[in-house]
């Protein structure tokens, strides 16, 4: 019986670990989604498809300041595979970097939701805070082919 009892355990903590990971991947790929939406507007009006709106380029920086404070704890040891990531290892072997990078994309959302006020400084503010997507998918992605 004590055997059947510990057998059990194991396999739910198994189950557990499995779940946890899932977890942590789906919830970091729902933010880094919300990021590439929250980027659509901001895009279109710098490639001069869609009028500049203010609004629309403030709830966009808040979407990335609210991103960069959450991806950091989204990358526990168990969470290196499965779940259909592209978390490339370079994450875990230089975790330090990596939360440096989203703590750079954090600052530069916020400086540029201090500086933006209409459209011309949002030509001047908004593509340096695209430039930290860019960086970060360089070195911390894994490009699927």
């Amino acid at each position: 019986m004590l055997r059947i009892i510990i057998a059990t355990a194991a396999i739910a903590i198994g189950a557990t670990a499995v779940v946890a990971q899932s977890d942590v991947i789906a919830q970091r790929k729902d933010i880094m989604k919300s990021v590439g939406g929250a980027t659509k507007d901001p895009g279109a009006m710098l490639k001069g498809e869609a009028a500049f709106d203010l609004a629309k380029v403030q709830k966009s920086l808040a979407t990335y300041q609210d991103a960069a404070k959450k991806m950091p704890a989204l990358f526990p040891d168990n969470s290196k595979t499965g779940g259909e990531t592209t978390a490339a290892p370079k994450i875990w072997e230089d975790m330090a970097g990596f939360k440096a990078a989203f703590q750079k994309f954090e600052a530069d959302a916020t400086k540029a939701s201090a500086e933006i006020k209409d459209e011309a400084s949002f030509k001047a503010n908004f593509p340096a805070v695209l430039k930290n997507c860019g960086s970060c998918h360089e070195s911390y992605r894994v490009k699927k082919s």
